[in-house]
């Protein structure tokens, strides 16, 4: 039997070997086929300076908009923007400042785009954190909830007199598979009661699904469309902050997808002509996809809205 046990282990690595390239085609399913260009067209995208927002600001890119980096690291974002431009050949690829842990940093990132720019076509809520120590927000909200959430509702809810001045427009906010583990406690949202780091990411994760749905409900006839996607298993930087997922993704590294892979979901919803009737809805493999009885429930999703303006200072309508 051990000597079974020890064949198995060995022929392993090889079966992965041989079977990966029709498990990837099976778990990388889904390509954005929009042949939508983008002349005189504007786009932000958040963490752009890495990653699937790196691939999906390129493509915007190559497609003739003008794109905001939207990126905490200034630096890298330069580098990257001068990468774009060198590929695609438009110069129109700009960087900006925005630290979405903190709402100072946020605010002046729309101040400053508002007083730039008259349109907003594509906005892409594309930045996050995964599985961080407990750690608080410029503003003391919880790492993941702060950034992944309420970094981007704030962000959205600023931009978006100028999304609606410019539409038809879309709004991408990046969720993940991870949302169905993901519970919203309102006694607990800063996890100062209770923490676990995977966890709290999959709150984080369903609270963008939930906000995605109450913005799509409030945003009906506006002419702006709003959509929640599961990019896929990625190879990114967002694990940096857990050895036990660096060593998960190694090993499975087979079949994770590529960054340009997993921006084919986001640009599948930012360009495909005809997906309004689809306002709200959430989407893998640049198709609809099924979520949680949590991630479907509207009281939620409006209670969600409210503590969310509450914490951030926004008149509830």
């Amino acid at each position: 039997m051990i000597g079974v046990l020890l064949l198995l282990l060995l022929l392993l690595p090889l079966f992965l070997y041989i079977a990966a390239p029709q498990i990837r085609k099976m778990l990388c399913s889904g390509m954005c086929t929009s042949t939508v260009q983008l002349p005189g067209k504007v786009a932000v995208v958040t963490g752009a300076n890495t990653g699937i927002g790196k691939e999906t600001a390129k493509e915007l890119a190559q497609r003739g908009a003008r794109v905001y980096l939207a990126c905490r690291d200034v630096l890298k974002g330069e580098s990257v923007a001068r990468e774009i431009q060198l590929i695609t050949g438009n110069q129109q690829v700009l960087v900006r400042k925005l630290d979405l842990a903190d709402t100072k940093s946020i605010r002046a990132f729309a101040k400053d785009f508002l007083a730039e720019e008259k349109h907003l076509h594509i906005l892409i809520n594309n930045a996050g954190v995964m599985m961080c120590p407990y750690s608080k927000t410029a503003d003391g909200f919880e790492m993941h909830m702060g950034v992944n959430h309420l970094g981007h509702f704030l962000l959205t809810h600023l931009l978006l007199e100028k999304l609606k001045e410019s539409a038809p427009s879309r709004i991408v906010n990046v969720s993940s598979l991870a949302h169905h583990l993901g519970r919203i406690h309102f006694h607990n949202l800063q996890g100062e009661k209770f923490y676990h780091a995977g966890l709290a990411y999959c709150h984080s994760k369903l609270a963008n699904i939930l906000f995605t749905q109450e913005l799509a409900r409030r945003l009906k006839g506006s002419g702006v469309t709003a959509y929640s996607v599961h990019p896929g298993t990625v190879k990114s930087e967002l694990i940096r902050h857990s050895s036990f997922m660096k060593w998960m993704w190694w090993l499975f590294s087979f079949f994770i997808k590529t960054p340009q892979q997993g921006a084919q979901t986001s640009l599948y919803c930012a360009l495909t002509e005809g997906l309004e009737i689809l306002n709200g809805h959430h989407f893998s493999d640049c198709s609809v996809a099924w979520v949680s009885a949590q991630a479907r429930n509207e009281t939620i999703a409006r209670r969600l809205w409210d503590v969310s303006c509450d914490l951030l200072g926004i008149p509830m309508e």
